[in-house]
């Protein structure tokens, strides 16, 4: 047998896995910046449940979510620019804004009716295919595009930046970014989306349950309250005020990922090799 006879007849070994690039590639500063934002986050949502009778910052229940607010809106400006920093590139950038602003313009589209968001489902994908740092970066600006669009700019605001923000890094920390492909993909992508759908909505309960007065309500935040009683109380709030809405917007998450996102993981995988984000950019003499 001759060579070329050989090298026809030889069978071909199955091509490794090529890593999925990364628009944004966390180093330990960034790591630490989110780290700390979102430490906290946690705190500026949970206090209410862990804040006891006699605490001080109950005694401020109607100030404490306009600080923590403020203090959210500085913070999250320092974990974009610290990941800007870390290598946020012009191509980067422009694939944020294209982003951005079609999830900002998905958002109206069902602004009031029953928890029909698909801004949930952009998010999802674009985070586990752009990767966790940018995944933090889309949520939050994504959500601050879409508050100035609908009106929606309050002390709640910060609060849906950051929340949108660990949504879609979320996505983006799921296992086998590299590897995992098809329908278990998909299957992964939804249930994840149903689960953080209900997440965001208990978070942002939080955010804006203790400014609802004690003697209007049996399920309003009591600061005089024991923190097993608010919990109580929390919980009441939570199935009265919005288990349809989000039941809606976990529902609506899963058809689209199940239905769309097949097409949605390849285009956005295709132009994510098309911009090459972690290649340099040189520039040689004509």
């Amino acid at each position: 047998m001759t060579a070329p006879q050989a090298a026809r007849t030889r069978p071909e070994l199955p091509s490794a896995p090529q890593r999925q690039a990364r628009a944004v590639r966390l180093g330990a500063r960034s790591v630490a910046a989110l780290a700390l934002v979102s430490a906290v986050g946690v705190a500026g949502f949970a206090w209410p449940l862990v804040a006891g009778p006699g605490s001080q910052v109950n005694a401020h229940s109607q100030d404490a979510p306009w600080l923590f607010a403020g203090l959210l809106v500085l913070l999250v400006g320092v974990v974009a620019a610290t990941i800007s920093e870390s290598g946020l590139g012009p191509k980067a950038v422009a694939m944020l804004g294209v982003l951005a602003a079609t999830g900002a313009a998905l958002r109206p589209i069902g602004a009031g009716t029953a928890g029909i968001e698909p801004m949930f489902f952009l998010l999802v994908l674009s985070g586990r295919v752009l990767g966790p740092g940018f995944g933090f970066v889309l949520g939050a600006v994504t959500m601050f595009a879409s508050a100035l669009l609908t009106g929606g700019v309050g002390p709640w605001m910060p609060f849906q930046m950051l929340a949108m923000g660990w949504f879609a890094m979320g996505a983006g920390l799921l296992p086998g970014p590299d590897r995992l492909r098809g329908r278990g993909e998909l299957l992964m992508l939804a249930g994840y989306g149903f689960v953080a759908a209900f997440a965001y909505g208990t978070v942002m309960n939080l955010a804006g349950w203790p400014f609802m007065a004690a003697l209007t309500s049996t399920v309003a935040f009591d600061p005089d309250g024991a923190v097993p009683a608010n919990l109580a109380r929390f919980l009441a709030y939570c199935m009265a005020t919005s288990l349809g809405w989000d039941l809606g917007r976990a529902v609506v998450t899963v058809v689209l990922t199940l239905t769309l996102g097949a097409t949605l993981l390849k285009a956005l995988r295709r132009a994510t090799r098309r911009a090459a984000f972690e290649t340099p950019v040189t520039f040689r003499e004509p």
